[in-house]
């Protein structure tokens, strides 16, 4: 099996796919998997690209944002572990690893999983002693503090790793084992990097947990990056690796203190006892991807599992770890101790190696170990169109999500997320977990339902049509002509009818006049008084129906005008009970005399003393 390796990306996977596909076709090979240390840089956009802990002129979105969104696909299963210079939030959505994009795998705070039979280990981010003895308490959006803090290595990952018996094929890191270079060419490293010296006369070049568990677990292979130089070393190991079932051992400190004690015992025993083939770990530090520099190695490795395509899947050991470790887990910003030989009560277990029955536990639990391929898209990628000056744009760091991936793993194995654990500690409400596609699905369901279901009042759109007329009402202020069956009559009386029913573009009338107020009459003025019957008290004459009739006569000051954009269409049963209410006689003689008469001003002021006439009527009607 041909594995690829890398040192920093940088964000730089066209570069690297290419590169790789260069190697391909000059060697005629076929590469089956691609190992990247650290760096990795899964910026999906401009929002993760603030949780960078890297000045602002450094924050570029570089080329996985297309990986994520779809636009191209990693030609070979891509794993990789976190560095210093991460998308914190989006790698914080996958504690315990994940897919990030399709064909491309992180392996969380730490992992091991297999590919075609070779067992993969590895542990993100870097060393630092402040942050070691704490736990998980970081959540975006983060502060100057939390934004470094995040990446840095903590003991309880570098305590579950211990607990790993058998052998390791490959072990990733970003960091480099504290003492590494003693094994290696030490002159031509501190020729390339001088300023290597002062750390190293220190004891600083390099992390002491990584160190630990490079003597612990003694893998075959072990990849490194972040020093942005290629280094290789040799290291053999001096006694077994790995550890018994019944042999206890101390936390990260206890394990330092002692370390002599065991190594004495160690050499007492191996001068008695046969001589035993030398463990040895090959050590490879690789560079950043840029042009003319050593960042890409490729490794035949022999695997006991030939299949057509790589296929990864869970490491049964380490799933029983997880389970069996659950309880350690801390999301306090402050120290906290582990169990061991010399922390807390010699009853508390302290050694997690599984055992015979918790592996079978996991079997029943997993009856597939392969990793699903369920990754999901949780926000929307970079746009590259509209977001061309994205340097000059400021942009607020995300809030915390929970990943849809992360959430099954957990239910399915029965761990906690420190994630979600460390946003509870701190009194925040829990995200919604579903994938942008289930969402954007829901959004548009829900669309469709509120297309159905009436509008709450608060949220009624304007709707210019108003409702028809009830029969029951009627309006007072409406003055409504009594006509007789008069052929003459009725056919002006509908002309005026037509004048008052206007397309609904142009209906900006009110037909309700103010209350009729008596003008004074004019003695001078040649007005055709209104004949009162008295018997009966009802207009009996004088009444003017005019065709030439229009819309200013009905217009009213515009101080008093209402919107009303439909007017009411004339029932007949209204003007039938009007009718019989106000019985008006009408002769032809008496609307066509005054119609020669009246002059064609005083038309109004005779609509207000009829209007008062039939008032009148009214009132004495009732």
């Amino acid at each position: 099996m041909k594995i690829a390796i890398e040192g920093c990306a940088h964000g730089e996977l066209e570069r690297i796919y290419d590169t790789i596909e260069g190697i391909e076709k000059e060697r005629n090979i076929k590469i089956d998997l691609l190992l990247c240390c650290g760096d990795f840089q899964s910026t999906r956009n401009l929002a993760d690209l603030q949780t960078m802990a890297v000045p602002r002129k450094y924050m570029d979105m570089c080329t996985f944002y297309k990986y994520y969104s779809g636009e191209r696909v990693a030609p070979i299963l891509t794993i990789f572990i976190g560095g210093n210079h991460e998308a914190s939030n989006y790698l914080q959505e996958l504690p315990y690893g994940g897919w990030v994009a399709p064909n491309i795998y992180y392996l969380g705070y730490a992992g091991v999983v297999n590919v075609n039979g070779i067992r993969i280990a590895g542990i993100s981010g870097i060393y630092k002693g402040h942050d070691f003895l704490r736990g998980h308490h970081e959540f975006p959006p983060y502060t100057e503090k939390t934004c470094r803090s995040v990446y840095h290595v903590r003991q309880l990952e570098v305590f579950r790793l211990q607990q790993l018996s058998g052998k390791v094929d490959i072990f990733m890191s970003h960091d480099w084992p504290r003492g590494i270079h003693e094994y290696g060419n030490k002159a031509q490293l501190l020729r390339f990097k001088p300023h290597f010296a002062e750390d190293i006369e220190k004891g600083q070049l390099g992390s002491r947990p990584l160190e630990e568990l490079l003597k612990t677990l003694q893998p075959t292979y072990w990849f490194a990056a972040h020093l942005h130089c290629k280094f290789a070393a040799l290291v053999q190991h001096t006694r077994a690796a790995g550890k018994s079932l019944n042999e206890e051992e101390s936390s990260s400190d206890s394990n330092s203190d002692s370390e002599e004690e065991e190594e004495e015992k160690h050499s007492k025993s191996s001068a008695t006892a046969p001589a035993a083939p030398v463990a040895v770990t090959k050590f490879l530090a690789l560079d950043k991807c840029l042009p003319k520099r050593r960042f890409l190695q490729v490794l035949d490795m022999p695997t006991s599992e030939e299949r057509e395509k790589p296929t990864l899947e869970y490491d049964i050991e380490w799933l029983s770890i997880l389970l069996t470790t659950n309880h350690l887990t801390s999301i306090k910003d402050n120290n906290y101790y582990l169990p061991g030989k010399k922390a807390g009560s010699m009853e508390e277990r302290c050694n997690f190696t599984p055992t015979v029955d918790e592996l079978s536990h996991i079997r029943h639990k997993f009856n597939n170990l392969e990793v699903p391929k369920n990754f999901c898209r949780t926000v929307n990628a970079f746009d590259a169109d509209e977001q061309q000056n994205y340097k000059q744009m400021f942009v607020d760091q995300p809030q915390a999500q929970l990943n849809p991936q992360c959430n099954d793993f957990c239910a399915m194995l029965g761990i906690d997320d420190p994630l979600c654990l460390a946003m509870l500690a701190n009194g925040k409400d829990l995200p919604q977990t579903s994938s942008l596609e289930e969402s954007t699905a829901e959004l548009n369901v829900q669309e469709t339902k509120d297309e159905d279901v009436p509008l709450a009042p608060t949220q009624r759109k304007l709707n210019l049509t108003l409702p028809a007329p009830i029969a029951a009402e009627v309006d007072k202020n409406v003055i409504e002509l009594p006509v007789e069956e008069d052929e003459e009559a009725t056919s002006r009386v509908s002309d005026v009818e037509q004048d008052l029913q206007l397309s609904p573009s142009k209906r900006k009338l009110n037909l309700k006049l103010p209350a009729p107020t008596a003008p004074e009459v004019d003695k001078d003025n040649s007005e055709v008084p209104a004949e009162v019957d008295e018997e009966s008290n009802s207009l009996a004459a004088n009444v003017v129906v005019d065709s030439t009739m229009n819309e200013q006569d009905f217009q009213l000051a515009p101080t008093k005008r209402k919107l009303n954009l439909t007017l009411p269409e004339p029932i007949a049963s209204k003007t039938d009970n009007i009718i019989s209410e106000v019985p008006v006689k009408v002769s032809e003689e008496q609307i066509e005399e005054p119609k020669a008469e009246l002059p064609a001003t005083t038309s109004i002021k005779k609509l207000k003393r009829r209007n008062q006439s039939i008032y009148q009527a009214d009132d004495m009607d009732d």
